[in-house]
């Protein structure tokens, strides 16, 4: 019997308001809902699913989310999952935006974000430490980590290529061997689906071309092709996304950039929603609140309607999929190389953090030891203390060190 529509809607809305702390959370609550609290998937199945999320570029957890929905109601289902584990981030991501659009050059409210930088430092590394645990199991693998990071810090090789030479590396190296017969696609997707979710997806591109509107189809085209490159998670692709948003483009500084994850960690859904955050600020800049609103709304589009392209067109295929060696060998070098990629991130935003004085060298990043700022040296010492020695919660932890460091700006 069909899983009521009434009953999903209520259970991922419930998902989506408490979806905070990052994908890891966020796929244990969906776990304990989905498996352990309904039984509307087994444990089986719900793997099988994260591990074919894993395979894509987006947001795994908010596909993950979109699959589970499908599973139970077909694209209805799929649909109302996907939309409830995104929208309510979406609006908290719109006001803060808005308000910090207005209000971020405030010396208060910078003081505030100094103690949340350095709380997205340690959050950055933890993310790093989980990965490498699962992603690092051999020699080959650590040194495409290495090679990874090497490329990215050293060399700035694109993200997009980084990830193509791994998964080809992957499956050229992993011996295929004889798999199980998997059973038939369910509900086998058309070229009907790919078409109708292809056209959604860049129908508004090429309207505002064809309107000549420059700026919002720069934007639009630049967030469509990350929405293509973003395997490894939100983490992995924050560094490209940092280089072009800052150097290539322009729409915004390095600091609002720290700023935006700062913030995207403090609300639930999907750490990717930074996107919108972005589009917002560069909206602003470019035009205004209206043009922001736009901006931020089209950055929505572009994001997250390719992840129900991916899902309803590659989900009758799951057991199918995963069943080949070689795809799996190229999902675990993608990961392997992730690795590295996140530990560059994690260095940039360490640098821009502790440094005042940072410009890009010919072989990466410079700094002046000069514009070392010590006090943000203590708030990432106490953000260490507080997520790894006490294991607070990470909004309580964020709250924390935007109280500590908004203290230390009006009493020392």
């Amino acid at each position: 019997m069909d899983t009521p529509l009434s009953q999903i809607f209520a259970t991922f809305a419930r998902i989506g308001v408490l979806s905070f702390g990052g994908p890891a959370a966020q796929i244990s609550l969906m776990h304990a809902e989905l498996v352990e609290r309904h039984k509307w998937l087994t444990e089986k199945q719900f793997l099988q699913a994260l591990s074919f999320c894993m395979l894509l570029p987006g947001p795994e957890a908010m596909q993950l989310a979109t699959y589970a929905g499908w599973k139970l109601r077909g694209v209805p289902g799929g649909l109302i999952a996907g939309l409830l584990f995104v929208l309510p981030g979406a609006a908290v991501i719109m006001g803060l935006a808005f308000g910090y659009a207005h209000y971020g050059d405030v010396p208060l409210v910078q003081s505030l974000f100094a103690g949340i930088k350095a709380a997205v430092i340690v959050v950055v590394l933890q993310a790093l430490w989980r990965l490498s645990r699962k992603a690092l199991g051999g020699a080959s693998s650590w040194i495409l980590a290495a090679l990874a990071f090497a490329a990215l810090f050293f060399l700035s090789v694109p993200f997009p290529l980084i990830i193509a030479a791994a998964a080809l590396w992957g499956y050229l190296v992993t011996r295929s061997e004889a798999h199980e017969p998997a059973p038939p696609p369910e509900r086998p997707a058309t070229l009907r689906t790919i078409a109708v979710w292809g056209t959604l997806w860049l129908a508004p591109v090429a309207v505002l071309w064809l309107s000549g509107a420059t700026f919002l189809t720069d934007l639009a085209l630049f967030f469509s092709q990350l929405a293509v490159v973003t395997f490894g998670g939100a983490y992995a692709v924050l560094a490209y996304m940092t280089q072009a948003v800052v150097e290539t483009h322009g729409w915004l500084t390095t600091p609002e950039m720290i700023d935006a994850l700062g913030l995207a960690e403090t609300t639930p859904g999907p750490l990717i929603l930074v996107t919108q955050f972005v589009g917002f600020l560069a909206g602003f800049a470019e035009g205004g609140p209206w043009l922001a609103f736009g901006a931020a709304t089209l950055t929505l589009w572009v994001t997250f309607t390719p992840c129900f392209l991916w899902i309803f067109a590659g989900a009758p295929y799951v057991e199918t999929l995963l069943a080949r060696p070689r795809l799996r060998g190229a999902l675990d070098a993608i990961s392997a190389g992730v690795v590295g990629v996140i530990l560059n991130l994690s260095v940039w935003f360490a640098l821009h953090v502790i440094f005042a004085d940072v410009t890009p060298g010919r072989f990466g990043p410079s700094v002046e030891l000069a514009s070392l700022i010590p006090e943000n040296l203590v708030f990432i010492g106490i953000a260490v203390l507080l997520l790894l020695a006490l294991r607070l919660p990470l909004i309580l932890s964020l709250g924390l060190m935007a109280a500590i460091s908004g203290a230390a700006e009006l009493f020392v």
